[in-house]
């Protein structure tokens, strides 16, 4: 971990936090999900870097030590994709491969949309590739499926203003890692579905969670609850959604979000290849949510084979 370098770049009057490793001229950028920050893509990074490649992970806008935007309750998906093209042009970067994970596919897959000159090729984690448009599952899932509590104005900030951050981020990593897709009960908050005496998964140490407790004891979640879910009906502004850049989409066995109505057959009758036509499509049949860092060493395998086929 003391390899990683920190760096600070300022986009749209934003001190951005910037972790890089390596000097490798491939570069992969990792774009993170929630409750995570750069430190999520700590086993990959340092994997990569070993095998050649320069990986570099931002922090978002109002995440980790990254600053927060002036009105958090204005962030967009779009935002997410400006601060990269910024992060790249500082860096005199031209083309990258983009690796996400969770919500980070929408902002990997907008950008590779917005800019297909700038991506030589997109992984995504637990997430797969949306076409703009209607999300069918928040209909057909029950109020208090925890996407629809969160996007409600005040709730998840008195849910989460019981607890400290860190407790916030172990409940979370807690639900994340589990199968069953995070439901309340119409009495109950999101942060009950949590038995405080339920332990961390077993990938996961106290060290890792007091990391990620100091990380969002800075940051707050006022920005991350706007980006992911509060910007979810955005409209990206994109015509033609057909990703032309070859693809990767790993999914857990065990993910909750496979559950979603309508996911299944999403991934498993090739719809989304429809829209992803270079995609390739690999299941860890134990895989959670969290594969990066569940299982590293076959994630990272994956991902250094997938980025060999299209340097």
């Amino acid at each position: 971990m003391e390899e990683i370098q920190h760096k600070y770049i300022t986009v749209q009057g934003l001190k951005l936090h910037v972790a890089d490793i390596g000097t490798g001229s491939n570069v992969v950028v990792f774009l993170h999900g929630f409750p995570e920050i750069w430190y999520s893509w700590r086993h990959q990074m340092i994997a990569l870097a070993r095998a050649g490649f320069r990986a570099i992970a931002p922090d978002y806008r109002g995440y980790g030590l990254s600053d927060p935007p002036p009105q958090p309750d204005k962030t967009s998906y779009r935002d997410l994709d400006s601060d990269l093209l910024g992060i790249l042009d500082s860096l005199d970067i031209l083309k990258v491969f983009l690796i996400a994970k969770d919500f980070g596919a929408r902002p990997a897959y907008t950008f590779a949309l917005l800019h297909p000159e700038r991506v030589l090729g997109v992984v995504t984690m637990g997430v797969p590739y949306m076409p703009p448009g209607p999300r069918a599952f928040e209909k057909l899932l029950p109020e208090g499926f925890y996407i629809s509590r969160w996007q409600e104005p005040g709730r998840a900030e008195a849910d989460f203003g019981r607890l400290d951050a860190k407790t916030v981020v172990r409940n979370v990593y807690i639900l994340f890692s589990r199968s069953e897709i995070p439901i309340a009960a119409e009495n109950q908050e999101i942060m009950d579905l949590v038995d405080p005496s339920t332990p961390l998964p077993p990938w996961f140490t106290e060290e890792d969670l007091a990391a990620y407790g100091a990380l969002y004891e800075k940051s707050g979640f006022q920005t991350a609850l706007q980006v992911p879910y509060r910007a979810l009906r955005e409209d990206p502004g994109i015509t033609d959604p057909i990703v032309k850049a070859p693809a990767l989409f790993v999914m857990g066995g065990k993910d909750y979000v496979y559950k979603f109505p309508g996911m299944e057959d999403y991934i498993n009758t090739g719809k989304v290849k429809q829209f992803v036509p270079k995609l390739e499509i690999v299941f860890l049949p134990e895989g959670t949510h969290f594969v990066q860092e569940q299982s590293p060493e076959e994630v990272n395998q994956l991902i250094i084979t997938f980025l060999g086929k299209h340097i």
